[in-house]
């Protein structure tokens, strides 16, 4: 494992726990972190997505792509 996605790990672990512990020591109702939660959700998990679809490798997905024609106009595979 790489210390990047350590680190992500321990915050998704840490952050419920800080939010277990903000709900009893400042006695804020359930629901209100409930709905704050979701509310927050939505952008957060947009934010991650698009993330996700930027960091993977366009030239090596383009000769990828263009092999698979190049494969499928024919029948055989051509190496380059």
């Amino acid at each position: 494992m790489n210390r990047k996605h350590t680190l992500i790990m321990i915050l998704c672990c840490l952050i419920p726990l800080m939010g277990f512990a903000a709900i009893s020591i400042f006695r804020i109702p359930a629901n209100t972190v409930i709905y704050a939660g979701l509310v927050l959700l939505c952008p957060v998990m947009h934010l991650l997505m698009m993330r996700g679809m930027t960091n993977h490798n366009r030239d090596g997905e383009y000769a990828h792509h263009q092999s698979k024609a190049s494969q499928s106009m024919d029948g055989q595979e051509h190496t380059r």
